[in-house]
C-alpha cells in the first residue's frame, strides 16, 4: 500500500507542473495566519507534514522563522521546492517519508502544519499511526494545525478517495491529548476552477 501511494504521488508531480494540482495556493494564507496566532518565537521548530512543492515554506522563511521541516511523500515534489527556493533551500531540512511510517525525532517540533494530508488516510490503522507521530514529535503544550476537506468538500482528490470531515470530528481523531483552541473553513479555488470546502482544526498538544 505504502509502494503504491508513493508510486501515485511521483506520478501526480511528473504529469502535472506544482502550481495546477488542485490544492496548490499562491500562497497558504490561512494556514499562515493561523501560525501567526500561535505566537512562536522565530526558532521555533515547525514541520509542513506533506508539504511537498508548497509555497508554506518560502513565506515562513520570509517571516523569520529558520528551523522549518517539509516532509512529503514526493521526492519529485520536494525537489519542486528546492529548486524554486533556490539557495534557500539549504535553510530547510527536507524528508522523504511516508508519515504513518516515518520515526520522528521525540518531542521536536513546536508546530507541526498539515493541509490536505490527513483526509487521503481512509484507513484506521493508517490515521492512528499518524496521530502516534504527533504525539511523538510534537512537544508538550506544542500546536497542531490539521486541514482537510469539509464534510461538503469532495469526495475524491487526484483519482483517490477521501475522508470528509467536521471540526468535532476531525478533532476526535486526536482525542484528549489534543486542545481545540478554534476551528475554521476556507472556500478554495482550485487552478482548474473548482470550489473546494476545507476546514481547519487548530490544537494545542495537552502540555502533561
Amino acid at each position: 500500500m505504502k509502494g503504491r501511494a508513493k508510486t501515485h504521488w511521483e506520478a501526480v508531480y511528473a504529469q502535472r507542473t506544482p502550481d495546477s494540482v488542485s490544492w496548490f495556493q499562491p500562497h497558504a494564507e490561512h494556514s499562515l495566519e493561523l501560525i501567526a496566532r500561535a505566537g512562536l518565537t522565530r526558532d521555533a521548530a515547525i514541520i509542513d507534514v506533506g508539504g511537498g512543492a508548497s509555497t508554506l515554506a518560502d513565506d515562513l522563511l520570509a517571516r523569520g522563522y529558520h528551523d522549518l521541516t517539509v516532509l512529503d511523500l514526493s521526492a519529485a515534489a520536494l525537489a519542486a521546492a528546492q529548486v524554486r527556493l533556490g539557495d534557500d533551500a539549504r535553510r530547510v531540512s527536507w524528508v522523504e517519508a511516508d508519515i504513518t511510517a516515518v520515526d520522528l525525532p521525540r518531542q521536536r517540533y513546536d508546530l507541526w502544519h498539515d493541509r490536505a494530508v490527513f483526509h487521503f488516510l481512509t484507513d484506521v490503522a493508517q490515521r492512528h499511526a499518524y496521530v502516534e507521530g504527533v504525539l511523538q514529535s510534537v512537544k508538550l503544550g506544542g500546536h497542531v494545525i490539521v486541514a482537510t476537506f469539509a464534510e461538503d468538500g469532495p469526495d475524491h482528490c487526484s483519482g483517490l478517495p477521501v475522508m470528509r470531515y467536521g471540526a468535532d470530528a476531525l478533532h476526535a481523531e486526536f482525542g484528549a491529548p489534543f486542545e481545540l483552541l478554534e476551528h475554521s473553513r476556507e472556500t478554495h479555488h482550485t487552478p482548474g476552477g473548482a470550489v473546494q470546502q476545507f476546514v481547519y482544526c487548530y490544537c494545542r498538544r495537552s502540555a502533561s
